[in-house]
């Protein structure tokens, strides 16, 4: 921890030297997208694009999970993607798993996750994403992204944009130990290098 603490405490100089890669821009933010991942330490969103402060919005959840759109039903993914497509504006919007995902693997064997039920239950009430067609992949995390697509399509402001051409949806995967990406593509059911 105190080496987060002595990071946080000089943050200020280094921002302050390096003003054209951190400057953060004034009122009227407008970033370039809205990157939905995983929480997990590993995955760095703005490692992994170089986005610069206000190029992106970050949606976190444990295992990259979107929760099915229900009217009335308040969730803090939902308010953040209709902040992020409404209010913002974005064009693109990136969901993105990882190898090794820790809560995609707790849903596959659900004893691995007895010691947090909170998480167990979430994984098992917000999707069903075991029912999804395979992507001819060992690693469940890609069915699982497909999955997460499938749902956010269905939130009735991002179906409208979609539809419209105003938003485009990407699947990305990203390989933990190699820092490959690659991009799903729905035409053909596979993944690709991006």
């Amino acid at each position: 921890m105190q080496s987060l603490i002595d990071h946080a405490r000089t943050f200020h100089q280094r921002l302050s030297g390096d003003r054209e890669r951190t400057a953060v821009p004034g009122e009227g933010v407008s970033p370039q997208a809205m990157f939905i991942t995983c929480s997990d330490a590993h995955v760095i969103p703005s490692l992994i694009t170089g986005a610069r402060p206000g190029e992106l919005v970050e949606l976190r959840t444990a295992g990259n999970v979107i929760p099915p759109y229900r009217i009335g039903r308040l969730t803090a993914e939902a308010a953040t993607i209709e902040y992020a497509v409404n209010i913002l504006g974005v064009e693109d919007v990136i969901v993105c798993g990882h190898t090794r995902c820790g809560a995609v693997q707790g849903r596959v064997r659900s004893w691995t996750l007895r010691s947090a039920p909170t998480t167990r239950w979430w994984l098992l009430q917000t999707h069903r994403w075991r029912e999804w067609p395979g992507c001819g992949d060992e690693d469940p995390g890609r069915s699982h992204l497909v999955a997460q697509l499938d749902k956010l399509r269905r939130y009735p402001r991002v179906a409208r944009r979609l539809a419209s051409g105003r938003l485009r949806l990407h699947g990305w995967f990203y390989q933990v130990d190699t820092g490959e990406v690659s991009n799903y593509r729905p035409d053909t059911g596979s993944f690709t290098p991006l």
